[in-house]
């Protein structure tokens, strides 16, 4: 019989611009896992993109998408990287939460300034008008509130932050 309460998923949260998704894709082929990416999985449902899904309806409609998409994951031995707005759906959280280990990938604003250069093009879930740097603040709160584990992401490559996350795992169990 499976035992439903084991936490053998990773999931990574973080700001835009992170590494998730490129971190997230090594760390499964490091591990063994499958990989998820929330982001994609909202594109190929509604067969658009984040920011054509923001231009016909609002920031809001997609976090609403993003909240399904996240609640609907229910498979095991996953790598799952979280759009940057997951943080907003407490219901979100916590089922990502009953099956893994969440992980923050705590990039200082200066660093995420210098990667983000498409920030009003991207896609990313914020109130209109919303400057990056109070994104920031506000999100950071919520990261720093789901994280089981929060990793400083600042002047790391890819491989260094899958060897850190390793290492926190093993040091965590």
């Amino acid at each position: 019989m499976e035992n439903n309460s084991v936490k053998d998923n990773i999931v990574l949260i973080g700001m835009p611009g992170t590494g998730k998704s490129t971190v997230g894709i090594l760390l499964a082929k490091a591990l063994g896992k499958d990989f998820v990416d929330s982001d994609i999985l909202i594109q190929v449902r509604e067969g658009k993109t984040l920011q054509q899904i923001m231009d016909e309806n609002d920031y809001l409609h997609l976090r609403d998408i993003e909240e399904s998409v996240l609640t609907g994951i229910n498979g095991h031995h996953l790598v799952i990287a979280t759009g940057g707005s997951a943080v907003y759906s407490e219901a979100a959280m916590n089922h990502l939460r009953h099956h893994g280990i969440i992980i923050y990938l705590d990039t200082p604003l200066p660093e995420l300034r210098q990667r983000i250069t498409d920030y009003d093009t991207r896609g990313i879930a914020r109130r209109p008008n919303q400057s990056f740097e109070e994104l920031y603040a506000e999100r950071t709160a919520l990261y720093r509130r789901y994280a089981d584990i929060t990793l400083n992401g600042a002047q790391h490559t890819a491989g260094e932050m899958v060897a850190a996350i390793v290492e926190a795992l093993a040091a965590a169990q």
